[in-house]
């Protein structure tokens, strides 16, 4: 068998392979004998038809499972041979195929990277030691309490904390926000809108301003839109709103007593403090863990430089992508704002893309000198786990990773953080108290 390589681009070769006519002849012929065994064609019994009744019959099959054969079982040898670890299968061309003549075909593939495995034991790295703190709780059982809040009308004026009701129409230097850009219709005109009255409530500065407005009256808001601002095209310029206020709403938060914690599944308050309380914790340990990880991979990854398999990359961007619109679309960033922003969050999904594929490589290769791999009960665990936060069947959550081709993905999420347990295991982590810098080294 004849093969050649050539270098298309990064991680991409096209394969040459030619299978000489002796094989291509043998595999027919042994193709040929299995439809013999098990022929059925008239006047003869199963098996018994002459083999040249049956190649005439069968032409089509036995010609499409030969031309099968022969490009699995080269395909493979020429891999194999050429030392490359095949990561997908781009295009196949076929030059040459039939009785008589050789089987030649070129592969077009992307194949795992090679690069120097980087120094992986001994990283260095600081854990920071945090705990939750009583005003922790308070803010999180604030936030339960307001989740329940009731809203009464009052003919007072508006204080900080008030909720008011509000029709605007909103300019920039003198034009409709629109004018700037003509998605945000919301931010140019708005009627019987809700808003909280506090610091860093709809558009820095704004609400503060309605501090001391009754019901019926009207104010100029004159606001500076943050140099982040979503809509890009007024950002860091003035704008003016004219508000009237429709509405004042006195935010009412309930007790918090037995009943109050019953409501979240709790027996009691004490109950409800303290399950809250270890959910605070377990966040933030999940965080630290998180930035121990990030230290670790960033030393792994500053080591070594190698090139990416493209297609690997571009998936890997599609799927931030896909995950980035997501989350805009649930925090409710207008359609129109997404698509106006589409480059950058190409951008931005690419960069970190090439990171990820970048560290799983490197990953891997660790896992493998280290023997570390995922096992079936591993496996069945994490679906478990993730049928329950979804609340459906386990047989219900295999059927759709299934249908969605995710088990190899789910496997590499595994073994990255049993890679990443070990790096930390066999790491140098300095324990370090939350907001109290390290010592810097007296110089020699």
């Amino acid at each position: 068998m004849n093969v050649s390589v050539e270098t298309l681009g990064p991680c991409k070769k096209l394969l040459r392979v030619e299978v000489p006519v002796e094989k291509v002849s043998a595999t027919f012929e042994e193709v040929a004998g299995l439809y013999q065994k098990q022929a059925s064609l008239p006047g003869f019994r199963v098996g018994k038809a002459p083999r040249h009744l049956v190649a005439k019959a069968y032409d089509g099959r036995i010609q499409e499972e030969t031309r099968k054969r022969l490009f699995d079982e080269s395909y493979r040898q020429a891999t194999q041979e050429q030392k490359l670890r095949v990561i997908v299968t781009v295009n196949v061309e076929e030059q040459s195929f039939g009785r008589g003549q050789p089987f030649s075909f070129t592969v077009t593939l992307e194949h795992t990277p090679e690069f120097e495995v980087p120094t992986y034991k001994g990283l260095k790295g600081r854990r920071e030691l945090v705990a939750t703190t009583d005003a922790d709780v308070d803010r999180a059982l604030n936030i339960l309490r307001s989740q329940q809040a009731r809203f009464n009308d009052v003919t007072r004026e508006a204080v900080t904390g008030d909720a008011v009701v509000v029709n605007y129409t909103g300019t920039c230097e003198g034009k409709p926000i629109t004018a700037f850009n003509e998605t945000a219709l919301g931010l140019t005109t708005k009627q019987g809108t809700w808003m909280m009255i506090g610091e860093g409530q709809f558009i820095p500065g704004f609400t503060e301003q309605l501090v001391g407005a009754k019901a019926g009256d009207k104010r100029t808001v004159t606001v500076t839109f943050p140099a982040d601002f979503v809509i890009s095209e007024v950002a860091g310029k003035e704008g003016a709103f004219e508000v009237e206020i429709t509405a004042i709403k006195e935010r009412i938060l309930p007790e918090v007593n037995d009943e109050f914690a019953k409501g979240f599944g709790a027996e009691n308050t004490a109950q409800l403090l303290e399950g809250i309380r270890r959910d605070l914790q377990n966040e933030l340990d999940f965080r630290v863990k998180r930035a121990v990880r990030d230290q670790l991979l960033k030393q792994l990854l500053d080591q070594v430089s190698f090139e990416l398999p493209e297609s690997v990359v571009a998936s890997e961007t599609r799927n931030l992508i896909y995950n980035i619109v997501n989350e805009n679309q649930r925090r409710g960033v207008a359609k129109e704002i997404i698509e106006g922003k589409k480059d950058e969050i190409f951008q931005n999904a690419n960069t970190s893309a090439k990171d990820r594929v970048k560290a799983a490589f490197i990953l891997n290769q660790i896992a493998a000198a280290e023997k570390i791999s995922v096992d079936q009960k591993e496996l069945t665990q994490r679906v478990l786990q993730l049928a329950q936060q979804n609340n459906v069947k386990p047989e219900q959550m295999v059927k759709t990773l299934q249908e969605r081709n995710s088990f190899p993905e789910l496997q590499q999420d595994i073994l990255t953080g049993k890679v990443l347990d070990w790096l930390e295991l066999h790491g140098q982590i300095e324990d370090v108290v939350a907001g109290i810098p390290t010592p810097a080294t007296p110089a020699a």
